[in-house]
């Protein structure tokens, strides 16, 4: 039988490795029930959605994204390598300088020079001078009030950051870049422990010999480039790790400069309030820390109101923070700090600079101690000063005149109790024409030609010719005086030739006696200048300063013996009992006899009750001075005396322009009137230590042929002088 109708069986190759075995066949599962709702419905189970496939990337994105990925890569890897180098170099230098930073103590009186405090003549301070450090307070020993308020202000965040605060500078960059500034310029965003690092100028102490001056010193330590701003963030971090944040804060309110001289918050506190800082209000202590900011300018002895509103702002702020209630802030806003009497009144600005010059320099000036000087001023005499000055210009000066004027108030001994440099009386530093200013003296001169003459035997009531008089100088030519009025009076007593302030008398007598004879007795009784060679001498041709001439007019007052003006009574270290130095002048060697002197007051005296010093008299006293008026009244003079005090004013202007219907006996005497009537409130009227001159007959024209045998006696007496002492 043939096969050709059978169905073939493909060919293929056995299997090398053998057959595999036929997979065992799964039981077929059950169908799982379908599951029911609560109601007992069949519930169709819901298929998975399928996931979308995912897009391949676009070759360019792709691309970019795997550069990215690799930038990213090498960035972050340089990145955390240099910052972990970074932080290692702060670390060293952290380190570093915390082991140079010495104990907290040691750091509390930064000052390169001393203070020095001024007390009256009842020891009470009335002016501070150099840097004042009032001593040593802790940020715990102060008033809470203070502490708050210096924080709310400098540094809220204070207690919280670690020395610098990355929140306070980029938000000072934000505000310097809003209000146009570069970014590192105005608001600096330093904390209290960056600013404690400025300070102590980073650890660097002043040398002379490595700054030209302090203030260059001063200078380098305020910087506020960036690299500087570096190494001060770096200096903070190391003083947070070497001290406690009360210990930071105590260095600060130690160190601070707040304004007036006052270096730390106890100075600042005596010095503004006379108060220590343990128990400053709130309010008193929202001005203190308002003065961090801009002391020179917020100083309340600078502007009282201006510091008063800073205040108020600080008020707020320690209220914003917690410090304060909202009842109690808006008390102390409604009720300002007001400045102690002695800061509000700034007593004796003129007097303080002149005795600073009577001292030693390295003891006042140039202190690197604390000095305490005691003087002679009296508080109440210079206030009765000031006011009488004040009242003259406010209701008898043409208001907008520039003209000054000057006063000094001394005791007789030379003590001086008061003293004005200019109208302004609330300066330091100003130039002082009661000392500083050399003026011509006019007629204020001629008490010294008269006392030349009573001491070598000329009496008050002797006769002198007011009649036309020339001299013939050498290399000058003729000269002849003029009386101020024009006229001539013929016979005259010397009393009225000096109270009526006649030049030709004057004159006469000067060259009567001699100049060089007038010369020695104003140069004795302390006219330190030079004086006019020529017969002008007695017409007060000469220079002087107006505490000179007062000091010669206490001469005559003290019974003819010489007076040096004296403000110092001793100068001592702070803390030590026994001073270095003491009174520097006072009553020196006799000029003229106590006879004369009586008599040239007697004559004075005249002046005032009866001549050209009238508007000086005073209700109830013998008051005795001499008016001066210089060409084309540049300068105006009254001085003249109490049996308390001697007083003398000048008035004029700083470029010798002259002044406009004012002599001595015009708007000087004024002053001097409303200035001692003022002084001598309170005080028991008592007479003069003039002579009590007895009724006679006149005396004899000087010169004149007839004498007495008393007469030739006294003359023979006065040729034997003028061949001592010379004279024409």
């Amino acid at each position: 039988m043939s096969d050709s109708g059978r169905k073939k069986p493909p060919l293929v190759a056995e299997r090398r490795y053998g057959k595999s075995k036929p997979a065992a066949r799964k039981p077929a599962s059950k169908p799982k029930a379908k599951p029911k709702s609560k109601s007992g419905f069949w519930v169709r189970k819901r298929k998975p959605a399928r996931k979308p496939s995912a897009k391949k990337r676009h070759p360019i994105v792709a691309f970019v994204m795997r550069f990215l990925n690799w930038v990213w890569r090498i960035v972050w890897g340089f990145t955390w390598r240099v910052g972990a180098v970074v932080a290692l170099i702060v670390a060293l230098a952290v380190g570093y300088i915390y082991t140079t930073l010495p104990e907290m103590n040691e750091l509390l009186d930064g000052r390169a020079r001393g203070s020095v405090t001024l007390l009256d003549r009842y020891d009470q301070v009335f002016a501070w001078r150099g840097d004042q450090f009032g001593g040593v307070v802790t940020a715990n020993s102060v008033s809470p009030d203070l502490k708050n308020a210096v924080v709310a202000t400098e540094d809220k965040r204070f207690y919280r950051h670690f020395g610098v605060s990355p929140r306070g500078i980029a938000s000072a960059v934000r505000i310097n870049l809003r209000e146009g500034r570069g970014p590192l310029s105005g608001h600096g965003g330093s904390t209290i422990t960056q600013q404690t690092a400025k300070l102590l100028c980073l650890g660097v102490e002043f040398d002379p010999d490595d700054w030209e001056s302090e203030a260059a010193y001063v200078k380098d330590c305020r910087r506020g480039s960036l690299s500087r701003k570096a190494k001060e963030a770096i200096y903070a971090l190391a003083m947070e790790v070497k001290y406690s944040k009360d210990e930071i804060l105590s260095i600060y309110l130690n160190r601070a400069y707040m304004g007036g001289g006052a270096y730390g918050a106890e100075a600042a506190s005596q010095r503004y309030f006379g108060k220590p800082a343990a128990v400053v209000t709130p309010a008193e202590s929202a001005m203190i820390a308002g003065l961090l900011t801009a002391p020179s300018s917020l100083a309340p002895t600078s502007n009282l109101k201006r510091s008063q509103d800073r205040a108020a702002t600080i008020l707020r702020l320690m209220q914003e923070q917690g410090y304060l209630t909202e009842k109690e802030t808006a008390y102390w806003q409604a009720n300002p700090a007001v400045l102690s009497e002695a800061a509000e009144a700034r007593t004796g600005g003129y007097f303080a600079d002149w005795v600073m010059g009577s001292g030693p320099d390295y003891f006042t000036r140039n202190t690197t101690e604390d000095v305490v000087l005691r003087t002679t001023l009296d508080p109440r005499i210079q206030a009765a000063a000031e006011e009488g000055m004040q009242w003259v210009f406010e209701n008898k000066v043409r208001e907008g005149s520039k003209a000054q004027a000057a006063i000094v108030v001394m005791s007789a001994d030379g003590a001086v109790r008061a003293m004005l440099g200019g109208r302004d009386t609330k300066v330091s530093g100003a130039f002082n024409r009661a000392v500083q200013a050399k003026r011509q003296t006019g007629s204020a001169f001629k008490p010294f030609v008269y006392g030349a003459a009573l001491d070598l035997g000329y009496a008050y009531d002797d006769l002198v010719s007011d009649a036309p008089y020339c001299i013939n100088t050498p290399g000058s030519g003729e000269w002849c005086p003029r009386n101020y009025t024009g006229k001539h009076y013929g016979m005259v007593t010397l009393t009225t030739a000096l109270k009526d302030s006649l030049n030709v008398p004057a004159v006469k007598i000067s060259e009567s006696v001699g100049r060089e004879n007038v010369r020695k007795v104003a140069s004795e009784f302390g006219i330190e200048s030079d004086l006019a060679a020529g017969p002008a001498l007695a017409l007060g041709a000469s220079e002087s300063s107006l505490l000179e001439m007062t000091g010669a007019y206490a001469g005559i007052l003290n019974g003819g013996s010489s007076v040096t003006p004296y403000g110092l009574i001793e100068l001592r270290l702070a803390g030590d009992p026994n001073p270095l130095m003491g009174t520097g002048g006072g009553i020196g060697e006799r000029v003229i006899t106590e006879a004369a002197a009586r008599e040239l007051i007697y004559m004075m005296e005249k002046v005032v009750s009866n001549g050209t010093g009238g508007r000086a008299g005073l209700p109830g006293w013998q008051v005795a001075g001499k008016t001066g008026t210089t060409q084309a009244a540049r300068d105006a003079w009254f001085i003249g005396f109490t049996s308390e005090y001697v007083a003398g004013v000048w008035m004029g202007y700083d470029d010798n322009t002259p002044l406009t219907g004012v002599t001595g006996s015009g708007l000087p005497a004024e002053i001097w009137h409303e200035a001692m009537i003022r002084i001598h409130e309170g005080v028991t009227p008592s007479p003069l230590p003039a002579f009590d001159p007895k009724p006679k007959a006149p005396r004899p024209e000087t010169g004149n042929k007839r004498k007495s045998p008393g007469r030739v006696i006294e003359d023979t007496v006065n040729t034997i002088l003028r061949d001592i002492f010379g004279g024409n």
